[in-house]
């Protein structure tokens, strides 16, 4: 373990500026890496096979990490929590920061290949939203998860912390080019499934079952949803009926209830 007291030490290079939203998106994945923060999400990181390239704990969570420090493969860096919040720009909650090398992403036919369910997502900009499906794509047992070019980065920090580390156990790929690509989907042999509340889509308990043996559930992001073309792409659109008065759902939200029904739930055969 390193002693760090000076918060423009150029070896904390990694973890400078980290509330420059702007700034991350395009350093991190240029430079390959990206952070893990708090200790779960930092085991789950080295669990799924991402090699670390440092950390940045406080002495409480240095005793924490013991196990995981004393098999670091590189540097890690020690200092109080005010040096910390200095390098980083803000209070960093679980003391815990670690940077971590990206790995490459899949072919998005690899994935399809053995995949009987996944998400596609199309400009889902928003970090929360992005962790939010995967989180819900890990839990209801979605196999992976496709992104169109302009979609968040599912490995920015707020998108993993969201997310609990889920991110690391759901594979994902992106597909471009856009929306071109998503013949790749039902060249996979999966029925394409719009979600949409737009006038004539089908309630997602009566698309039949055999549709759901193999499929994929595409949502678009929050407000503008799927665009026209992506829409024209699929084999059906979907919705999930509401009540109240109710229009729409959060994209994260939306995504939970698709991902359910299509996994779970009783379609009509």
């Amino acid at each position: 373990m390193i002693p760090i007291d000076d918060p423009a030490d150029p070896r904390l290079h990694d973890y400078t500026g980290l509330t420059d939203v702007d700034l991350r998106r395009r350093r991190e994945p240029a430079e390959g890496l990206f952070m893990a923060e708090g200790e779960k999400v930092i085991r789950r990181a080295l669990d799924a096979g991402y090699p670390l390239r440092s950390m940045l704990l406080t002495e409480r969570w240095a005793e924490a990490l013991a196990d995981v420090i004393a098999h670091a493969e590189g540097p890690v860096y020690v200092a109080t929590p005010d040096v910390v919040e200095q390098v980083t720009g803000y209070h960093v909650h679980r003391g815990a920061l670690a940077s971590m090398q990206r790995k490459p992403l899949p072919d998005p036919a690899g994935l399809l290949a053995g995949a009987r369910r996944v998400a596609v997502l199309e400009a889902v900009n928003d970090h929360t939203n992005i962790g939010a499906i995967f989180r819900g794509a890990a839990a209801l047992g979605m196999d992976a998860v496709l992104l169109s070019p302009d979609c968040a980065d599912p490995l920015y920090r707020r998108s993993v912390k969201v997310a609990m580390g889920a991110v690391f156990s759901v594979p994902y790929a992106r597909l471009a080019p856009w929306p071109h690509a998503l013949a790749t989907v039902k060249d996979a042999g999966l029925t394409l499934l719009a979600m949409t509340p737009a006038e004539g889509s089908v309630p997602l308990h009566d698309v039949p079952a055999a549709e759901l043996e193999r499929c994929a559930v595409m949502l678009g992001a929050e407000g503008p949803g799927l665009t026209r073309k992506a829409m024209e792409a699929a084999d059906r659109r979907v919705r999930i009926p509401m009540s109240h008065g109710v229009d729409s759902l959060n994209v994260g939200a939306a995504a939970a209830v698709a991902f359910y029904a299509v996994a779970y739930g009783r379609p009509a055969g």
